[in-house]
């Protein structure tokens, strides 16, 4: 890194703001490679932690030629060995594809080296829909792209609002995307993608999963027969446990009922962000933690003006519609001015990412700010997490760095009097 690429330390702010932290997918640029968007996602680590952002976490993402992040325990550990004082961990780790004893053993196995900098963020993956029907078998939210949301175009005019959206508080609420579950084309390839990937396991009861990874961190496991387990990574490992939810199901209700922190995907379903917080909530009970703590997650991009921060964040429209509607998943990040204009998408098009589209965060510090600022009021968010994308890392490496200095983030927490030290979750282990 070379003197004109550190990151620029910012100046205080009030006590009031939530942490900041960072959700990273490695997208990968449209002429660029995997390789390359795995080193980017290394140098972003090593400047959030110089930055002051709370935590850095990897999404678990297969097969998706626009990301790269598909192995979250070991970029946690890689990251872990580069920096010194952020938290690592995954956003999160999929149960349709890695068990829980396995997910606890490798972040165990990182926590072991970096005790007390390292979180397991477990969540409930989609499933594949009937042919007909319109709800996957795991009740969660479908798949949307978990990386960034699309801007919002800045010549033509908004469409009129689908029905369902409302502002809470001048928070934007918008109606569920008109994402077709029973589509053929989005049921074959998920489907094909299980089996490229060898999703063969079939998850159990959540409840029981999370259950697994406590009791082998207590010492107290015993399964169904009533055998004791021991797993020496993960038994007193120094990690904590959060639930990702997309919706007001079971992931947020169980999260609730044994007191764990929980992690709530507005960037991913934000028309159902209210009602997973207020499920959480409803449900909680005094366990791992006395109280909730909730981190609200939020697509990001931050430019010097709002028009070139709109321009930046052109493609992601594109980019999010070959999630939600391409027969292949996420394409590579497509360069501004190349991708096709909003007014020239269908109807159905639209339809299928406005929700990202209106809710994504885009413009100058001082917009992007008051918007997470509302975020953060109306969720009563103890933590707020951002993703960002754009096709030049120098643009993403930018975004960090401006909401950082006008957010008003420190190096270290412990120099932000009445903020971090008092959110951070205590385990009762």
């Amino acid at each position: 890194m070379t003197t004109s690429d550190q990151p620029t330390v910012p100046q205080s702010s009030p006590p009031t703001r939530v942490p900041l932290s960072i959700l990273d997918l490695a997208v990968v640029s449209e002429g660029s490679t995997g390789a390359q968007a795995l080193r980017d996602t290394l140098d972003t680590a090593v400047r959030a932690d110089a930055l002051g952002y709370r935590r850095i976490w990897f999404a678990e993402h297969h097969l998706s030629p626009g990301v790269a992040s598909a192995s979250p325990a070991v970029l946690a550990a890689l990251v872990a060995e580069r920096t010194s004082r952020i938290r690592v961990g995954s956003g999160a780790v999929l149960l349709s594809t890695t068990s829980p004893l396995i997910a606890a053993e490798q972040f165990g196995t990182v926590a072991a080296l970096h005790p007390g900098r390292v979180d397991l963020g477990l969540g409930r993956a989609f499933t594949p829909p009937p042919a007909k029907g319109g709800k996957s078998a795991s009740g969660e939210a479908p798949p949307s792209g978990t990386g960034e949301a699309p801007a919002a175009p800045p010549v033509p005019p908004a469409p009129a609002r689908p029905a369902g959206m409302r502002v809470v508080d001048g928070l934007l609420v918008p109606a569920a995307p008109g994402v077709d579950l029973s589509d053929s084309a989005l049921r074959e390839r998920l489907l094909a993608q299980k089996e490229v990937v060898g999703a063969s396991r079939t998850p159990g009861e959540f409840r029981a999963e999370l259950e697994l990874v406590l009791g082998l961190r207590a010492g107290t496991f015993t399964d169904g027969a009533g055998t004791g387990w021991t797993s020496p990574p993960v038994e007193g490992a120094a990690f904590d446990l959060f639930v990702l939810a997309s919706s007001g199901g079971v992931s947020a209700r169980v999260a609730g009922e044994l007191g764990l922190p929980l992690a709530a995907n507005y960037h991913v379903g934000p028309s159902a962000t209210l009602d997973t917080i207020a499920a959480y909530r409803a449900a909680f009970r005094p366990g791992v933690l006395d109280r909730p703590y909730v981190v609200v997650s939020a697509d990001v991009l931050v430019a010097d003006t709002d028009d070139e921060a709109r321009r930046i964040g052109e493609p992601f429209t594109a980019w999010v519609l070959s999630i939600r509607r391409g027969a292949g998943g996420a394409i590579a990040y497509p360069a501004p001015g190349t991708s096709p204009a909003w007014e020239d998408l269908s109807d159905a098009d639209r339809a299928a990412v406005q929700d990202r589209v209106d809710t994504r965060f885009v413009g100058s510090p001082e917009t992007v700010v008051e918007r997470l600022e509302t975020l953060a009021r109306v969720t009563a968010a103890d933590e707020i997490v951002i993703t960002t994308a754009a096709h030049d890392p120098a643009d993403r490496a930018r975004s960090f760095d401006l909401l950082a200095r006008h957010w008003g983030l420190l190096p270290t927490d412990a120099a932000r009097p009445g903020v971090a030290a008092a959110r951070e979750p205590a385990l009762a282990r």
